[in-house]
């Protein structure tokens, strides 16, 4: 039974939050598909339709999760569209490095857990 662990893998969520503020709103997964769709595609519209979401929420997660943090992390240009602002680029950018880094390091350190 030796191969029973071959096909796990070690799966990490990170989240950012404000320490201190009383909310359930956080910067995570969602959020940051929510940012890059918004990068990519130059509309929170367009990002929360490729991920099967309503505007209205995505819109609703947004505020939250920018009230909850203390900064704002979209500017929305009404008709336009929406992009992230110079702290939301560099959010999500330190964010997804961040998740990167440490998924590797789980799945090492899983591994040698086993061996």
């Amino acid at each position: 039974m030796e191969n029973a662990f071959e096909a796990l893998e070690a799966s990490v969520k990170i989240t950012i939050v404000k320490p201190g503020v009383d909310s359930n709103s956080m910067f995570g997964p969602g959020v940051a598909a929510l940012c890059k769709g918004v990068r990519d595609s130059g509309s929170l519209y367009a990002a929360a339709r490729s991920m099967g979401m309503a505007y209205s929420k995505a819109w609703r997660i947004m505020k939250d999760t920018e009230a909850a943090l203390g900064m704002q992390l979209l500017n929305r240009n009404g008709a336009h569209g929406s992009d992230l602002t110079k702290e939301g680029s560099k959010l999500l950018d330190a964010y997804l490095t961040l998740s990167a880094r440490i998924a590797e390091d789980a799945r090492g350190q899983f591994r040698s857990l086993l061996d």
